[in-house]
This record gives structure tokens, sequence and C-alpha cells, in this order.
């Protein structure tokens, strides 16, 4: 790998990990599509022990890294609200509410993530297969947005105070009428929500498209969906990343690890504007746009290297 690769790469990271596309999914398939030695990466990924996985997996700490920094205030109301519920042995504020919901929810992806990710990465960390996902999660996409239609005919006055209500916000953080809603969710609806993300273990579909579509089944808007799948991805992601830090200071890490450091600056800051194009798209605009794309570019690369 190369500087001039470890920068796309961090590129490709920063934007479709934050938005419902599946950067694992494109880190194998943007190479492949490239060819050259840009493919050989990806041959890499596929077997036991790669210098490239554990790149592109060190690339998460950089995704979870700003996470936290867009939404440093609120980790630290949830941090708190989190030791203070312990402390008084009693849940009495949406923040302590919010915070154990986000515990619960990262149980059942961290069980999995542990007990499978290498094992799916290395299995299915590959161009067809990952084409495959990619048109799954353009279907999932789509069932997100069945839900949000079904919920508007069903209820739509409601559904029109609350686009109304996201249009008119100014701040893409969390305020309090969000954070209300997101601590209303429940512990069941967010252990599912939790439980979904472990579809991302599968290259090319999205862990934030397949928390989104969970939060929209619970009732949540667009907008609040994309934020409790920022809040829950943050502990998940830094998880992913750390496991794989032993490898980049071992021998796997040996002539990249100046890749990496370039790579995961790069991460960081593309991350953060897809943070924020991502808040302020979803306030009024649909998942429908990366569900057809989804779809297209998976049966695509299906045809392309399942025929060729």
């Amino acid at each position: 790998m190369n500087y001039w690769q470890a920068v796309v790469i961090g590129v490709i990271q920063g934007v479709f990990e934050l938005f419902p596309l599946s950067s694992l999914g494109h880190t194998v398939l943007i190479p492949s599509w490239i060819g050259g030695n840009w493919a050989l990466l990806v041959r890499q990924e596929s077997q036991t022990d790669s210098p490239y996985l554990a790149f592109v997996v060190g690339l998460h700490l950089a995704n979870a890294a700003a996470l936290i920094l867009f939404y440093l205030r609120e980790w630290g109301r949830l941090v708190g609200g989190f030791f203070t519920s312990i402390a008084r042995r009693r849940i009495t504020t949406d923040s302590e509410r919010l915070a154990w919901l986000i515990v619960i929810a990262t149980i059942p992806v961290g069980l999995l993530g542990l007990l499978l990710e290498h094992t799916f990465r290395t299995l299915f960390a590959k161009p067809l297969a990952a084409g495959a996902f990619l048109a799954v999660n353009g279907g999932i996409l789509m069932l997100g947005e069945h839900f949000v239609r079904q919920r508007r005919r069903a209820h739509p006055e409601q559904a029109a105070q609350e686009e109304k209500e996201e249009a008119d916000r100014q701040l893409v953080t969390i305020d309090d009428a969000a954070q209300a809603q997101l601590a209303s969710i429940g512990a069941r609806s967010a252990f599912a929500i939790g439980a979904s993300q472990s579809l991302a273990l599968f290259a090319g579909i999205s862990r934030e498209g397949v928390a989104m579509v969970g939060g929209l089944t619970r009732g949540l808007s667009r907008e609040n969906a994309l934020r409790f799948a920022f809040l829950l991805s943050a502990p998940v992601i830094f998880a992913a990343g750390a496991l794989k830090v032993p490898d980049l200071l071992g021998t796997l890490g040996n002539g990249i690890r100046g890749e990496v450091v370039v790579g995961s600056i790069v991460t960081v800051a593309t991350s953060l504007v897809a943070i924020a194009l991502a808040a302020r798209y979803f306030r009024t605009r649909s998942l429908v746009p990366f569900a057809v794309y989804s779809v297209l570019f998976g049966v695509a690369s299906v045809v392309r290297f399942g025929l060729f």
C-alpha cells in the first residue's frame, strides 16, 4: 500500500461509514473495480493475516474519534448520566435513560462482533459477496422508508409536525427534545436495534443504515434514527478498531504504519464532514437515493465479478 491509496481508502472509510452505504463493502468494491494493484489489496483482505484488513479496521478508530468529537457534549452528558444513575441506583433523567439504552444496544452487536467479526470479514470480504450484500442493503433501506410512509398514512398530522420540527431545527447535534425522544424508545427496542447492527458484519450492509431502519420501525424520525445510530456506533466502531491495534503494532503493521497515520487523519476529517452533512440531509430527505444506489451498484458488481 502507498500513501495515495491510504488517502483514497481514508476518504472511503470516512464517507461511506457515516452514510448508510457500508464502508467495508466499498473498501472491497472500489479497489476491485479499479483493478491492478488496487485489486491486490482486496485479495489480501480475505486472508487470515491481512495487513489491508488490519489497516481498514484500524481506520475504524478514526471513525469513532470523529463521532465522539462531533458529539462530545452529548457524550459528556451520557457518561455523566451513566455514573450518576449508578451512584443513585435509579434512573431519573433522559441522559441517564439514554446512556443505559446505548449500553443495552451495544451488548448484542458487541458480543457477535467479538465472536464472528474476523471470520465474517475473511469469508465475505470479496467483491462478489460485497456486491450481493450491498444490493441487500438497498432493500433494507427501502424497507425503512416503507415504515415511514405507513406511519405517515396512519398519523398524517403527527408526521407533518415532526417534519416541520426537523426542518426548523438549527442544530445538527442533539438538543433536549431529540434526547427525550431517543430516551423514550425503551430497552427492548434498543436491544433490537443493536442486534440489527450485527448485519454489518457482512461486507456491503451498512451499520448506520440498519440501525436507522431499526429506529424508523420504532417510531423515530429519520434525523433521530440517524442520531441514535451514530451514538450506538461510536463504542462499537471503537472496539472493532481497538482489536486491530495489536496487529498494526506487530508484524502486520510493518511497512504501513505511516500509511495508517495518514489514512486515519483523512478519515477523521472526512468523517466530521460526513456526520454534519448526513445530519442535515436527513432532516427533510429520505433513504431512497441511498437505497437505489446500493441496489444498482450492488447488482452491477455482482454482474461484473460473478460473470467476468
